[in-house]
């Protein structure tokens, strides 16, 4: 099989990444820092020599860049199994105090950048009427949290087309899946004190979307809420 993952070098989409080689997937990925992809690359080859891993510094707040990581990936790959929109942003603050840009930033970042590598990447899968579409929203989809205005705001919206790109693709043999994470281990929460077992895992969230693709072509799963045992913070 072969697997995009955006956001691939860092938190869930680096775990999800290396579940997938260990599970024999090429995968393609794109992060803005190509320092960092180049570094993840040489790792994962040197532990994974047989999996070809493709990737290409992409800023997916930026449309056009978006649609050449797509056009790239399908110039190496004529079949693609599987896409995990995963890349995002979180900046805090209030919807009345903030910036115009910070929620223009997180829209394009965590919304339309789904929206136009999914519009890019869907035809592959529409060939050969099979693939798994898997869009990683947040608890923060369905409910709000102080001082995450626009995130919130982007996520509720990433939920929505989901919801209407699943609606769209069920009789097509295209699977879309919503995974809603709570609180879990990433950059986004910086250096912040607290113990290992308040979080979760990024493995847990991989886990997560992998068992999600070993259903039969028959089922999917719709949306998975997944939280920390002792609640979100």
């Amino acid at each position: 099989m072969k697997a995009i993952i955006t956001g691939g070098t860092k938190g869930i989409g680096y775990a999800t990444c290396e579940l997938f080689l260990e599970n024999g997937v090429d995968i393609a990925i794109n992060s803005r820092s190509e320092t960092d992809l180049k570094a993840v690359k040489a790792e994962f080859e040197s532990r994974f020599p047989d999996r070809q891993i493709l990737i290409k510094a992409t800023d997916v707040s930026q449309k056009d860049q978006v649609i050449a990581f797509a056009d790239y990936v399908k110039s190496e790959w004529p079949v693609i199994d599987i896409l995990v929109n995963n890349a995002g942003l979180y900046v805090g603050g209030q919807i009345h105090t903030e910036a115009d840009e910070v929620l223009e930033n997180q829209i394009a970042t965590n919304l339309y950048s789904a929206v136009h590598l999914s519009k890019h990447i869907l035809p592959v899968m529409l060939t050969r009427k099979k693939g798994t579409v898997i869009n990683i929203c947040s608890i923060a989809s369905i409910m709000s949290y102080p001082n995450s205005a626009s995130y919130s705001i982007s996520k509720f919206a990433l939920h929505g087309f989901t919801k209407v790109l699943r609606d769209e693709m069920k009789d097509k043999g295209i699977r879309v899946v919503a995974i809603l994470p709570g609180a879990t281990w990433s950059n986004a929460w910086g250096e912040v004190d607290l113990p290992k077992e308040r979080l979760m895992q990024a493995r847990d969230i991989a886990l997560t979307i992998w068992n999600a693709i070993q259903l039969s072509d028959s089922a999917v799963v719709e949306d998975i809420i997944i939280r920390p045992q002792l609640g979100d913070l």
